[in-house]
């Protein structure tokens, strides 16, 4: 939308994910003026590139379905999954989050969202205290169509009805009958919106889409894209507004009631992931994400933490200078394949919560690359997502970062490591398939494990033998959804000095401060989760100041 002549707001709100989304939800329920500027050219941010979940324990859909949650349960696995608190994930937050997720799913109904659950996918530790299955919801399988022009600019989507519980499904789609159930089920879904005139998406693209469509679209909330903000203005202590730069000229848009910075992390800022993290971030995140309005806040005094950490996950490596090729997450869980480190030996549960292999592949001190190596029987029964990606697989072959081979030892001998203990590894996987017990690392014996695993494969449906071939090997890294690390903020998002004290009219969400999860993911979508909460509490506030 081009620019209007008014420059001032009762709400400004820089970004356009889901933290950007929900505060403009809550400013229009709540009757305030309301503007977004994103810096890029596309809307949607990570959410839009992104699986669409929203961890959300107790929320309205489990209790319509019957399903059991309470806010003390949910208060005792964040208490034990996160453990010691910092100032961003302390319980007073913790309690503010849980007590607003209904708040915010109520709200979004009322605008028009519509929500759906997956009552099978576990919280990432269900066998801790307070631990559950089924407290993630999703957006609704949305008809882009109805966005009008802003179809045209939204980030990342893909024009296909997927949703979260077709992702382990369709792995197993050519190896157990739910999985062609599910197979043909989505082809058919897929077909039925082609001949019905709808261009449906799904996932993150279609949780964007539902935030656009109850705001840009039935309430004409101005969206100004390629603004980048340049900075804050204030007023003695106070934030007034926004620097931006439009159309290559500067100007102030200002805030009567206060600005919220929902803008992404830092994750495509090599100089910051060097500083702060000592790694090269292979990301598959937002290149947008450069951490600029977190910068701003600083320059006022605003505290920061967990900086060094992401929402890591193994991912293919990237064959150019582009993102990472793919972030693994149900590959791993499945039987008949093995990760190893650079000397050939297994060192994580392969089927672990992504940010915890991320952190095993971060604190790993053996040297050499990381490889995810498929036998005979994977490659034939599962589908893989990542090796139908244009252009990936021919790439990382190219680079030599994809090996193929008819036997263990001549796998090592291409991909570098001790062709023994590649050896080893694979025997020792293989007598631990014909037990069913993992003695090493314990895959499998989560229910969160199981979740991706093959129920087809017995006695443990994550362990298959490593004995026939051929071998496929592909070379991972530590890749991330985006970081972790911003701002410090209050239970009401207002961003935080270091003393502690109130920015007064600054606010802040999403990725774009200090997580309230910690340094740990307790359940899918615990990014975009307390991104909508904080957003709406934010709005929440803005309008009682």
């Amino acid at each position: 939308m081009p620019a209007t002549q008014n420059d001032r707001y009762d709400v400004v709100v820089v970004g356009s994910g889901a933290a950007a989304f929900s505060t403009v939800l809550g400013a229009v329920d709540e009757g305030l003026s309301v503007i977004m500027v994103e810096s890029t050219e596309q809307w949607g941010g990570n959410t839009s590139m992104s699986g669409g979940g929203l961890w959300l324990p107790n929320n309205p859909l489990m209790k319509r379905e019957g399903a059991a949650d309470s806010r003390e349960e949910a208060l005792q696995y964040m208490l034990k999954t996160i453990g010691e608190p910092g100032p961003a994930s302390s319980q007073e937050r913790i309690e503010a989050y849980i007590d607003s997720i209904e708040d915010f799913v109520i709200t979004a109904e009322r605008h028009g969202m519509e929500f759906m659950r997956d009552p099978d996918y576990p919280d990432y530790y269900p066998e801790l205290p307070g631990g559950k299955i089924g407290r993630a919801i999703e957006g609704m399988n949305f008809d882009v169509k109805k966005l009008g022009e802003w179809k045209d600019t939204q980030r990342g989507v893909v024009p296909i009805p997927v949703r979260t519980n077709d992702v382990w499904l369709l792995g197993r789609a050519w190896s157990t009958p739910a999985g062609f159930i599910r197979g043909a089920q989505f082809v058919f879904r897929t077909i039925g919106g082609l001949v019905r005139g709808k261009t449906l998406v799904g996932l993150g693209g279609a949780l964007a889409a539902h935030f656009a469509n109850a705001t840009l679209v039935k309430k004409n909330v101005p969206l100004l894209l390629n603004t980048p903000a340049i900075g804050l203005e204030t007023e003695g202590d106070r934030v007034v507004g926004v620097r931006v730069k439009e159309n290559g000229r500067e100007r102030v848009i200002y805030a009567n009631k206060g600005v919220m910075l929902g803008a992404g992390g830092f994750e495509s800022n090599q100089e910051w992931r060097k500083k702060y993290q000592n790694v090269t971030g292979y990301t598959s995140g937002n290149p947008g994400n450069l951490g600029r309005p977190i910068e701003f806040a600083q320059e006022l005094g605003a505290a920061v933490d967990y900086m060094d950490d992401a929402w890591w996950g193994g991912s293919l490596a990237p064959f150019d200078d582009g993102p990472a090729g793919g972030f693994l997450v149900g590959e791993r869980a499945l039987p008949y394949m093995m990760i190893v480190d650079g000397q050939g030996k297994r060192f994580a549960n392969e089927a672990e919560s992504y940010i915890d292999l991320g952190h095993h592949m971060n604190d790993h001190d053996r040297g050499g690359d990381f490889w995810m190596i498929t036998s005979g029987p994977y490659n034939k029964r599962y589908f893989r997502t990542f090796s139908i990606q244009p252009g990936l697989m021919k790439g990382m072959e190219e680079k030599g970062l994809k090996h193929s081979a008819k036997s263990i030892d001549e796998l090592a001998g291409k991909i570098g490591v001790p062709a023994a203990n590649l050896r080893e590894t694979a025997d020792r996987i293989s007598g631990f398939a014909r037990t069913g017990i993992d003695q090493d690392f314990h895959k499998g014996d989560s229910a969160y494990d199981r979740y991706y695993g093959d129920p087809t494969v017995r006695p443990n449906p994550c362990l298959g033998p490593m004995d026939k071939g051929p071998y496929n090997a592909y070379k991972i890294v530590a890749g991330d959804l985006g970081t972790k690390g911003g701002l410090v903020t209050d239970v009401d998002s207002r961003v935080l000095r270091e003393d502690g004290t109130v920015i007064e009219g600054l606010y802040a969400a999403g990725n774009t401060t200090a997580t309230v999860m910690g340094h740990t993911y307790p359940g899918p979508g615990s990014t975009i989760g307390p991104a909508s909460v904080f957003g709406l509490r934010g709005a929440r506030h803005m309008a009682k100041s």
